[in-house]
């Protein structure tokens, strides 16, 4: 039988009735933009993630960009973040008008080298750090928490692809999300908690930060309105997005149990084959957005995955700095040798938490039989 990399309706076939519920209930109350569902959400989204405050966007994207803008970023600033990302990170400061610095990642789990962090936050003024939870793997805040206070630098978490990792952080066990000055989630439908479109929040213990990205995100319209700033937009979580993430996230720690189960079972079979599997730091509990391995032949191995019916996906084929975009954040003095071998190399199965044990057993004879 064909393996998918991901399947898009095994979520909406378990929660069916669920989901088509609360479809209805907004339907109902045409409370399609803000509404209680998006008020519940938030609520219900801050407190699984252990902070103050959630607020509701379009998407992860403006999320990354709000966050620097409340924490007041702009031209002339510098913010750390990784060449080895989807692009959204780095174009968020972009398109604040700051300045991008990388830093390589770290060979274990793909998030940021924070030695390298330290050298480039000795070497310049920062103004923010920008930590990407990759592949659901949590950076090491533990030792960037710290390191951003002594210099004076915010931090922000790209959680796009981690919602319900942990991590310990200074002797806690916290979520991923509560540790940062401010945490950016993104909904797109192929995420661990995904809607049915597009959608993303940010989330933070500051009341200030909060107020501040609500109001960028509505216009800056503190009351029916009362436009308190000139330079607010519009980015809005609708309603319907918002009822069905209420639904899946009462079943997202099951469901990244199971992502877990189907990571531990992958590592068992896959442990004899020339490859690199995924690793989890010391006191960091990934939740398996992607289940990535390292492989030197990886196209040879994508294409017999092909010929037996098995998706995969490659996140990410170039690091940023070798994209045309932004080819000129590659500067000479700096060089990215990890996130370069790991484009060459990164090959990600098929995950979810619906995979059941005969799909998984079928991932991994297609490799074996490849002779990786």
């Amino acid at each position: 039988m064909p393996v998918p990399l991901i399947d898009l309706t095994a979520d909406y076939r378990e929660l069916k009735a669920e989901i088509d519920e609360a479809i209805a209930r907004v339907i109902a109350r045409a409370a399609f933009v803000g509404g209680e569902e998006m008020q519940l959400f938030e609520r219900e989204l801050a407190a699984f993630v252990g902070v103050r405050r959630a607020v509701g966007l379009g998407n992860c994207s403006d999320a990354l960009e709000l966050a620097l803008r409340a924490l007041g970023v702009g031209p002339s600033d510098r913010v750390l973040t990784v060449p080895f990302t989807f692009a959204a990170t780095v174009e968020a400061i972009v398109r604040v008008g700051a300045e991008p610095v990388l830093v390589d990642i770290d060979e274990r789990d793909f998030t940021i080298d924070v030695d390298a962090a330290a050298r480039a936050l000795d070497r310049q003024k920062i103004k923010a750090i920008i930590a990407v939870h990759l592949y659901g793997h949590p950076a090491d805040l533990d030792r960037l928490l710290p390191l951003a206070r002594r210099h004076g630098a915010a931090l922000i978490e790209d959680a796009a692809q981690a919602h319900g990792a942990w991590c310990n952080v200074q002797g806690q066990r916290r979520r991923v999300g509560s540790v940062g000055d401010a945490a950016c989630f993104s909904f797109y439908p192929t995420k661990n908690l995904g809607a049915m479109g597009d959608g993303g929040a940010l989330v933070t213990d500051s009341e200030e930060i909060a107020r501040r990205v609500w109001l960028l995100a509505n216009h800056g319209d503190a009351g029916k309105y009362e436009h308190v700033i000139a330079n607010g937009g519009n980015s809005r979580l609708d309603g319907i997005q918002a009822a069905v993430l209420r639904v899946k996230l009462r079943h997202l720690d099951a469901w990244n149990a199971r992502r877990r189960r189907v990571a531990a079972k992958y590592a068992r079979l896959l442990a004899d084959l020339p490859v690199l599997l995924p690793s989890e730091r010391a006191g960091a509990e990934s939740v398996y957005h992607q289940y990535t391995i390292r492989a030197a032949d990886r196209e040879r191995l994508r294409a017999a995955l092909a010929e037996r019916g098995i998706g995969s996906g490659v996140h990410y084929p170039l690091a940023l700095h070798q994209q045309e975009g932004f080819r000129h954040l590659a500067a000479a003095a700096d060089s990215f040798p990890v996130a370069e071998r790991c484009a060459a190399e990164v090959l990600s199965l098929p995950m979810s938490p619906h995979l059941d044990d005969a799909a998984i057993e079928q991932v991994s004879a297609a490799l074996h039989e490849a002779g990786c």
